[in-house]
């Protein structure tokens, strides 16, 4: 007699799909999964006519509400032991998915690593009636030979009809049910069931689904989904040790170790080659383990070599995981040397140390003019937070300031330094995470989805640049903001957080001035080191000098040419990339646009193309005119490959290089320009806003900035601001060294309070004017924000779909007079990879008056109409 198995109450689930839906989904738990039930685990469950990967939000042993057990669809698979969403983290994805309106599931993707992905494998089967079918016709699969009968039964009866004696083509030329009968002939000589990822080559992905999918219609097969591998396996290397017995002798005789371990080489082997002692050599340097090609290289010996003295036992040829160490790359640039704070720095890290000492909540606003030296106070309060057993993230604007910064933390924190960035390979982020996880990293530095870093005992969180718009998710759901998600984390986890800017946002020093933040300042550079001197070059008076336009001033290539005469670096900023802007056809008037969004193609002449920097459509740059067939093409505008092209023709002596998004997309090249720059191989640094900020180049003592004017001209009530930060971001790039600085900034708009207040570098003159324009329009920090954009590929679906939300919001906002409603309008940008986009404004007092107002419009909204209406919380880019 035999125990019956186990019985268990009762368990549903509680799941977060990651899919564009607003609510969870409840399943029932098989008792099976029972024992690994926990909150923060992975789980297969059955969606609509798909599986989904899913993540355990809540567990109940009863059920609430109109739901029936019998209702509920069981949970197909467990994926994890043991959660991969702490609870931490759980809890703030779920304040992210409430406050930003965004799907909870969504959240929780963007909040893990893509290397811990499990793939969705889909299983074809054949059914009893198919394999009949099959069987009965007697082709092969492999051949590709047609039924030998000329009649045969058809697919849906089975498609009657004969089939005549032919060589098999290609099946993108068959026809349909002879297309069908190869897949389902394929299928049975496979055993009946197969991946439908292994169906022959000749079936392209998409034209197998649709056919297992007709089959499927026939009731020939049946399609399922199971659960495959995760997608990224740990990294494996092969390596080399001493066998057991030698690790032995090692280990009790360290002192005598080369003595001790040629006795035990000379017991096995008696007269060594010269290959083999040059082995011996090697591995009496090794205090481990070495890879097996590392070994090979070194020793100079073929592999054979390494595999007889692992037969006769000295050597033991093993295979370990190794780490994907991101961080390799730190030795192309110099190391910094350690300084001792200054009285203003010493001061502000009193000040923040002690909030952190009494382990509570505490907000601090660092602001700090360019060359001050935050990061110094960064650093200091950092190794008092690890000192004291605790974990530290910080967070940057853009991947560019991550070797800089991780070579600083590496310097001082080694191996306890995690690095986590969207650049990293799938496996680099997966095992930094991993680490991070198990407590073996306690110093995290990254870019915004760091704020989702699994740290053990969090007690310091550091936002540098705090003011950056790159901490806001614009481009996909969810669009959370790092800062302000860090800022609840912070809360929560009762840690201090600190803020840095030479410019911070306005709604950040408004709340500093309201007491919200505690405001620290560094009113001086470092070592007593001047501001630079700024210069506004005036482009209208260039103009009449020339009597045309000139793309860079006399100004700015006497000073390029006087600052290298001295052996000093410059920078160069112009924070639009590519060569031109557009193509145009001087005979007909054609322009380059772009067939899927309303912006024009950017000219990118050495890859000689078109491209769009939002949707990717590319395309070759026509010899004639494509539509009157004229010779007369002209590219307009100005970007910084043309920029690079024209010093280099002005200056053919100097070393000259760009650093943007195209030069950036081979991996390793950011670090080997930023790493020539610093040691002096480059003269002249060409680029976009990545190199405006944080970087520390001691020999640079002109900066200069092009086309200024482009961004105070954007749509956008920040434009103004987004104007004067970067101005006095690169601006302080200039004389950080010994040597004084200089900054040309070239515009036509020089009277503009934001580049009056960049040159004076001033941040209080550029506040009091800007704050003033805030109140008198209603916009942040005196109201809040919320951007809806209605999107749909069908223009009048989208305008009608907008036209009938903005009704629905006044209607739901009718009794709060503060809550205003603007549009809808098309957007700045009116269509954007292929959907056209209508946009809605609402500004409110209060962050409920929003939440009400969308709560009741959505509510009245189709499932369908649901699907294209996006809301941005707090935007911070209204295009």
């Amino acid at each position: 007699m035999t125990d019956s198995p186990l019985s268990h109450p009762p368990l549903f689930a509680e799941i977060a799909i990651p899919a564009y839906v607003t609510q969870t989904y409840t399943y029932r738990v098989p008792d099976a999964f029972i024992p690994l039930a926990q909150r923060g685990c992975r789980v297969a469950v059955p969606f609509g006519r798909k599986m989904q990967i899913g993540y355990v939000v809540a567990l109940h042993d009863t059920l609430e509400g109109e739901l029936a057990p019998a209702s509920l669809k069981d949970i197909e698979a467990w994926l994890d032991e043991t959660p991969v969403v702490a609870e931490e983290i759980l809890e703030l994805t779920h304040w992210v998915a409430d406050y930003y309106y965004a799907p909870w599931g969504e959240v929780l993707k963007a909040a893990l690593p893509t290397g811990l992905d499990t793939s969705l494998q889909t299983l074809v089967t054949a059914t009893e009636a198919g394999r009949k079918l099959a069987v009965s016709s007697q082709p092969s699969a492999v051949s590709g030979q047609p039924p030998a009968a000329s009649r045969q039964p058809s697919l849906v009866e089975v498609d009657g009809g004969e089939h005549t004696q032919h060589p098999a083509p290609s099946t993108q030329h068959l026809p349909k049910a002879l297309t069908k009968h190869k897949f389902l002939f394929w299928l049975v000589e496979a055993g009946g069931e197969s991946p439908l990822d292994a169906a022959p080559s000749e079936y392209s992905a998409n034209r197998a689904k649709a056919i297992a999918r007709e089959l499927e219609k026939d009731g020939l097969v049946t399609i399922q989904q199971r659960v495959g591998r995760q997608r990224i396996q740990p990294k494996r290397q092969t390596a080399v040790r001493w066998n057991s017995s030698q690790q032995s002798v090692v280990s009790s005789q360290q002192e005598e170790k080369n003595s001790a371990l040629r006795t035990q080489h000379s017991a096995l082997i008696q007269n060594p080659s010269p290959q083999q002692q040059r082995v011996f050599e090697v591995m009496e340097t090794v205090t481990e383990a070495i890879a097996f090609t590392e070994l090979t290289t070194k020793a100079d010996v073929s592999p054979s070599v390494i595999h007889t003295l692992e037969k006769k036992g000295v050597l033991e040829v093993f295979v370990r995981e190794i780490r994907r160490d991101p961080l390799a790359y730190l030795k192309l640039l110099p190391q910094a040397e350690a300084i001792t704070l200054n009285a203003g720095q010493q001061a502000a890290y009193e000040t923040i140390l002690e909030a952190v000492s009494a382990k509570k909540f505490g907000s601090f606003l660092l602001q700090g003019v360019t060359g001050s030296g935050k990061t110094e106070v960064y650093l200091s309060v950092m190794q008092s937070v690890v000192e004291r057993g605790q974990s530290a993230l910080m967070l940057v604007p853009e991947i560019g300031l991550t070797p800089m910064f991780s070579r600083r933390l590496s310097q001082k924190f080694g191996s306890l330094v995690a690095v986590l960035h969207s650049s990293l390979s799938p496996g680099e982020r997966l095992d930094e995470w991993e680490r991070i996880r198990d407590g073996q990293a306690r110093v995290v530095i990254g870019t915004r989805s760091a704020i989702f870093a699994p740290l053990v005992d969090l007690g310091l969180i550091i936002i540098d640049e705090e003011h950056d718009g790159s901490y806001k998710q614009t481009e996909s759901m969810p669009h959370y903001h790092a800062r302000d998600t860090a800022i609840v984390r912070a809360s929560r986890a009762g840690c201090t957080i600190v803020l840095g800017s030479a410019t911070p946002a306005i709604e950040s020093a408004q709340n500093a001035r309201a007491g919200k933040y505690v405001h620290l300042t560094l009113s001086e550079r470092f070592g007593g080191r001047s501001l630079p001197d700024v210069t506004l070059v005036d482009m209208r008076e260039v103009f009449k000098r020339h009597k045309r336009t000139q793309f860079v001033s006399d100004e700015l290539v006497t000073a390029i040419q006087n600052t290298c005469d001295q052996r000093e670096q410059a920078m160069i900023l112009l924070n639009r990339r590519g060569f031109a802007s557009f193509m145009l056809c001087r005979s007909c008037g054609l322009t380059s646009d772009c067939p899927n969004c309303d912006v024009t193609l950017t000219y990118h002449k050495a890859d000689r193309r078109l491209s769009c920097h939002y949707c990717n459509h590319h395309t070759p740059v026509p010899e004639l005119c494509p539509n009157c067939n004229g010779r007369y093409i002209n590219y307009i505008g100005e970007g910084t490959e043309q920029l690079e092209e024209r010093f280099k023709e002005l200056f053919p002596q100097l070393r000259i290089a760009r650093l943007d998004r195209d030069v950036t997309r081979r991996r390793g090249v950011f670090e080997r320009v930023l790493g020539e720059f610093a040691s002096g191989g480059i003269d002249v640094l060409v680029g976009t806003q990545m190199i405006a900020k944080g970087h520390d180049f001691p020999n640079v003592t002109l900066v200069g900035v092009v086309s200024v004017d482009a961004g105070l001209a954007v749509p956008d009530f920040r434009s103004a601001e987004r104007t004067f930060q970067l101005l006095a971001q690169v601006a302080g790039r200039a004389g950080r060294g010994d040597r004084p600085g200089r900054v040309l900034i070239q515009t036509y708009h020089p009277e503009h309070y934001a580049l009056g207040s960049a040159r004076e570098q001033d941040y209080n003159r550029f506040f009091n004017e800007e704050i003033g324009y805030r109140r008198a329009l209603y916009y942040p920090p005196f109201s809040v924000l919320a951007n809806v954009v209605v999107r749909h590929t069908d223009l009048t679906q989208a305008s009608a779909l907008a036209e009938r939300f903005a009704q629905l919001l006044r209607g739901a906002a009718k009794e709060e007079p503060s809550t205003r409603i603007l549009g809808p309008a098309p957007a700045p940008m009116a269509k954007l990879r292929g959907e056209y986009r209508f946009q809605i404004l609402v500004k409110a007092r209060k962050r409920q008056n929003i939440r009400d107002a969308f709560d009741l419009s959505f509510a009245r909204l189709t499932d369908g109409e649901r699907r294209n209406v996006f809301v941005e919380i707090d935007p911070v880019d209204l295009m």
